[in-house]
Order: structure tokens, then C-alpha cells, then sequence
């Protein structure tokens, strides 16, 4: 899909949205451990259509995607926590997860500031 990236005042001001999202979810990662993070979350859901066929549109399947991932990860790492056998591995899935949450939004940081579209999944192609 190709992406045209215009840089009127809408345009802009969806970036910055974007730009504080990334900073919303970082520091939810550093100060909560992703526990704060449903906030730029919830607000990605209600802006992501406003930026429908954009790249923007991108960023913000990219942070919605990378929540529910770390979610997933740090639900297995609490739930093999529950054994003291456990406890090592669960640290190491909750390290493992913070590391690659800190990684996804730095990338997508970088993306943003260089008005580069995320990679995610296109939708099918369609027989005519």
C-alpha cells in the first residue's frame, strides 16, 4: 500500500498525537511496567480512525498491537509465577516482554519521526 504523506495542519497534529502516545506507552513501560499503559491505549482506539489509509494509521495499529502482546506475555509471566520452580522463568518471560515492548516503541518512534509507515499484517488480496 502505498502512502502519501501531505503535511497540512491535520496531518501534523495527528503526528503529535501519535508522537505523545509513544511517549505515554514508553513511560507506562519505565514508571508502571506497561500497568498504565491502557490510557494511550484507549486513546489510540478512539484517534486510529481519524487516520484511516495514512501511515499514521499504521503507528497506531503498531501500538495497539504491541499492548496486547505485552499483555499476553505478562499474563503467562504471572500465571507460571505461581510456583516457586516457576519464579526464574516468569522473570525471564517479564524481562524478555519489557525488553521487546521498549523495542516496538522505540522503532516506531523512529519510524514516526522519519514518516515511515510500520509494518503490519496488509489485508488480504481479493479475486476479481
Amino acid at each position: 500500500m502505498d502512502y502519501q504523506v501531505t503535511f497540512d495542519a491535520d496531518t501534523e497534529s495527528r503526528k503529535r498525537w501519535l508522537w505523545w502516545l509513544y511517549l505515554g506507552h514508553g513511560a507506562s513501560v519505565v514508571f508502571s511496567l506497561g500497568m498504565l499503559s491502557f490510557i494511550p491505549l484507549i486513546i489510540n482506539y478512539l484517534k486510529r480512525d481519524e487516520t484511516a489509509g495514512s501511515l499514521l494509521y499504521t503507528h497506531h495499529q503498531w501500538q495497539i498491537r504491541s499492548f496486547w502482546w505485552y499483555v499476553v506475555w505478562f499474563s503467562v509471566a504471572c500465571l507460571i509465577a505461581f510456583t516457586i520452580i516457576g519464579i526464574p522463568l516468569a522473570m525471564l518471560i517479564w524481562a524478555g516482554a519489557w525488553m521487546w515492548k521498549a523495542y516496538r516503541l522505540t522503532k516506531g518512534f523512529i519510524y514516526l519521526s522519519d514518516n515511515k509507515p510500520m509494518s503490519v499484517p496488509s489485508a488480504p488480496a481479493q479475486d476479481h
